[in-house]
């Protein structure tokens, strides 16, 4: 359920009480007498603090990697494409319209085998997914648990845990997150998951660069690695102590909102 903005300090003091007793399970009563779980609580105050719901009706286009992205959502059908040019002067565009993947090369369509059509859709929305945080997390298939008050580095958190439904949830269903939400700011300063494809991993990632682009914050992170079958919750003492080693920066670059 997506708050009203009179909800957030309703919601917010809901939060500290319960924090306070560490439960987990219960629910916020909003002043219109509606009751919503703590951690669809927490989701909504980051939500908020991140403008995400911008992107329920906005078009927005970003470079990652040297290849350019677009997201949109028109009439509640959802687009995302990715285009690149290949040394040798060739144009990919690859398209995502809910589940159906096209790929153009040079303006022209090209048919793909099924298993690489899976592949190009994972990566693109994986891309989305994080540069997007929290919009995602409205999913269907997400599973949300509010863990409790957390501290990183001195400041408060509000812990939150996600799994994923194996209905909907996609070849990597299986994966987990975590999601360190600023008890001030409501912005997500840390982030960690684990996977398990390709011998599974373990990152943490680390905001910086946080800028609002017509009205949506954007952030860029810094990519830890950690030993396979590390608890996730145990990632911020580990990062408190520099005992992770740092793999990659995730820079989203070139952010624009497009018109609709």
């Amino acid at each position: 359920m997506k708050i009203k903005p009179q909800h957030v300090l309703v919601i917010f003091l809901g939060l500290l009480i319960l924090s306070c007793s560490n439960a987990t399970n219960n629910k916020v009563k909003m002043d219109d007498g509606e009751s919503i779980s703590v951690a669809d609580s927490v989701l909504n105050l980051a939500l908020k603090a991140h403008g995400s719901w911008v992107l329920d009706t906005a078009s927005f286009t970003f470079v990652f990697r040297k290849q350019t992205y677009s997201l949109g959502n028109e009439n509640g059908v959802v687009k995302y494409t990715v285009t690149s040019t290949e040394n040798d002067g060739r144009v990919f565009e690859d398209i995502l319209v809910g589940s159906i993947l096209t790929r153009n090369i040079d303006g022209k369509e090209f048919d793909l085998p099924a298993a690489k059509k899976a592949k190009v859709s994972s990566a693109l929305n994986s891309v989305i997914y994080f540069a997007t945080l929290p919009y995602k997390l409205l999913d269907n298939a997400v599973q949300l648990v509010y863990d409790g008050p957390q501290i990183v580095k001195d400041q408060a958190y509000l812990g939150l845990s996600v799994t994923f439904a194996e209905e909907g949830g996609g070849e990597d269903h299986d994966d987990a997150f975590y999601y360190w939400i600023n008890a001030q700011t409501h912005r997500i300063d840390y982030m960690a998951y684990s996977y398990k494809v390709n011998n599974g991993g373990v990152r943490f990632r680390a905001a910086f660069n946080p800028r609002i682009v017509n009205g949506v914050l954007f952030q860029d992170y810094i990519n830890y690695e950690a030993r396979v079958g590390t608890a996730l919750n145990t990632l911020p003492k580990l990062f408190a102590l520099d005992s992770l080693k740092q793999l990659s920066l995730i820079e989203t670059e070139q952010v624009k909102k497009l018109k609709n």
